[in-house]
């Protein structure tokens, strides 16, 4: 899908600038503080960071819970929004690891960019790009974290492509994502929207 922007990534684009702006805004699916503790962030972590890096929060899981994230390790943020998990995995790579936060999204990459600095975050960094277009040399990364991300993509196997292309050899995809059962009937489908909803 590399080139001109579907019209699913346009809506998604703007559906998610718009939560950058006004997460308070945000009517149809659970955002902030209160949704990252509900799917297992620890209270703790999340309550440490500012709010202005937790209230654009849109993730569907928690990809922490999958693995540990060790010091001195290279971590890629898919859809790394506002910067809430950048943030955390940036804290548990320490300051011998790096953190390169990936969006689709200029106003949510400006927020992110704010809240690292902010927080002293200065082994975080952001960058605009696609997930199948990754602004990140090949075999570099050491794990992968992605929130909510890979059902917004219209060209799944390029994705999985490229997060294969920059992870190191023994490299490991850490994803919180949603999915569609397979007893879903076509109408069922058809009343629940957009997928950028």
């Amino acid at each position: 899908m590399s080139g001109a922007p579907s019209d699913l990534e346009r809506d998604v684009a703007q559906r998610f600038a718009a939560l950058a702006r006004d997460p308070a805004g945000e009517r149809r699916f659970p955002v902030g503080p209160a949704s990252a503790k509900r799917l297992g962030y620890s209270p703790e972590e999340i309550d440490a960071l500012s709010t202005l890096a937790t209230e654009s929060f849109a993730g569907v899981g928690c990809p922490f819970a999958l693995g540990e994230l060790r010091a001195g390790e290279v971590v890629l943020d898919l859809g790394s929004g506002a910067g809430m998990d950048s943030l955390l995995a940036a804290r548990r790579v320490g300051p011998t690891g790096r953190v390169i936060g990936v969006d689709l999204v200029e106003e949510m990459l400006a927020k992110a960019r704010r809240n690292a600095a902010v927080a002293g975050a200065t082994h975080v960094e952001f960058r605009a790009g696609r997930a199948d277009a990754l602004p990140v040399p090949t075999g570099t990364v050491d794990v992968v974290i992605t929130n909510g991300v890979l059902n917004l993509c219209v060209d799944k196997p390029a994705v999985a492509a490229e997060l294969a292309r920059v992870l190191r050899p023994g490299g490991r995809l850490q994803m919180a994502d949603i999915l569609l059962e397979p007893h879903v009937t076509p109408e069922e489908l058809a009343g629940m929207g957009a997928w950028s909803d």
